[in-house]
């Protein structure tokens, strides 16, 4: 018998690297060049980061010129999220001072261990049951800051375990009004849905190249054009404009930016890949009309579906559905290993046993009907052979 292919369906994690991101990044390799250097052979390597750059940029909205490149998406929140981040002041005005950090409860740990504020400056913004920010508790925050005092604000654009999309252009607008500045980790939320920076009115957002498509070990913050970061923690020759020293990664850098101009032209797609997550969350439901969809009439990103099976650990369905070749998450990668319930479930009053037992489903353009009732076949066999084990016992 022919094994059945395996199936991958953990895109939040590392989506395919697209074959445009492929080319792009082999080509690089084969240059030989720094891109640092002034002979033909550097300004070529040069040609191809502001090449990437453009691309990054425009897949968010964004000024090439405010685009850093860094080694991730951690890197790019840690370089954000630093003291010494500031407005550029506009003649005759004095931008206050941002000396305090308010990190929503569902960041990435990049975010909420990456920073560089000392303890007492950092605050926690609560979310609801939902997964949503709680704008209420923000604007609370902003209000007790002492005058002349400004914060910086870290809030996700998308979720990366539940899917859930923030009101960060509401956020942005708010926090604005308390004169502080605005990060926001975009990272899953690129590529799967329209993401405009000047729209939402964030000053600083975080991209990850292997999060849509392209190599891993390239990242990027983009900053808007009035604001400077703060205390740097790469220092050396002075690349990308000072704000992040070290020799370029060319071939990374170049597959990121072929990753960015092919997602921005797939986006269209997407309305593809919900049609295929909704399928997907049903059939769930009708196997298992108990499970709990996380986000449930939320705004969620197209592909993701994260859903609780009280009953059954997290881990002992992973495993489960790798077995029959489908690969699931338990969760955020970053934290594969860990045993602990997901501090985003947590964050959102989800009860211990419940949040023990959620498992997130991530797909892309590339998953059809075929893997859909297959990932169903599997699910509704966990289900019946669970059954048959409570039945016996």
């Amino acid at each position: 018998m022919t094994p059945k292919a395996r199936i991958y369906f953990d895109y939040n994690a590392t989506a395919p690297l697209r074959p445009e991101a492929a080319r792009a990044t082999c080509a690089a390799l084969a240059l030989c060049a720094n891109a640092s250097s002034v002979h033909a052979e550097g300004r070529a390597a040069r040609a191809l980061i502001e090449t990437a750059r453009r691309d990054v940029a425009a897949l968010v909205g964004a000024k090439a010129a405010g685009v850093t490149f860094t080694s991730g998406g951690t890197e790019a929140n840690n370089l954000a999220l630093a003291p010494g981040v500031h407005r550029l002041a506009r003649q005759g005005e004095n931008a206050a001072p941002v000396r305090h950090l308010l990190l929503s409860a569902i960041e990435h740990p990049s975010v909420l261990e990456g920073h560089r504020f000392a303890a007492d400056a950092v605050r926690i913004i609560p979310v609801l049951e939902t997964g949503v920010v709680d704008i209420a508790a923000l604007e609370a925050m902003l209000r007790r800051l002492p005058a002349g005092e400004a914060a910086l604000v870290s809030v996700m654009l998308a979720n990366n375990e539940t899917g859930v999309l923030q009101p960060v252009r509401k956020i942005a607008a708010l926090v604005h009004e308390f004169g502080g500045i605005v990060h926001s980790d975009a990272i899953q939320a690129a590529g799967k849905i329209e993401v405009d920076m000047a729209e939402l009115g964030c000053d600083l957002m975080s991209l990850s190249a292997h999060k849509i498509g392209g190599p891993q070990g390239v990242g990027a913050l983009v900053s808007a054009p009035d604001i400077a970061l703060g205390e740097r923690h790469m220092r050396g020759g002075g690349q990308e404009g000072g704000r992040r020293s070290g020799t370029e990664n060319l071939p990374g850098i170049a597959g990121f930016g072929a990753a960015a101009k092919a997602a921005a032209a797939a986006m269209p797609e997407m309305d593809k890949v919900r049609r295929m997550r909704d399928r997907l969350e049903a059939g769930v439901r009708g196997i298992m009309p108990e499970a709990r969809i996380v986000g449930e009439g939320e705004a969620r990103l197209p592909n993701t579906l994260c859903f609780s099976a009280t009953g059954r650990s997290a881990e002992s369905l992973v495993i489960a559905f790798d077995l029959a070749g489908i690969a699931v998450s338990s969760g955020s990668a970053c934290s594969s290993g860990k045993v602990a319930p997901s501090h985003v479930l947590r964050a959102m009053g989800m009860a211990s046993e419940a949040a023990a037992s959620a498992v997130r489903v991530s797909i892309g353009a590339e998953t059809g009907e075929q893997e859909t009732a297959r990932f169903l076949e599997v699910w509704s066999d966990i289900r019946a052979r669970a059954a048959i084990r409570s039945s016996a016992a």
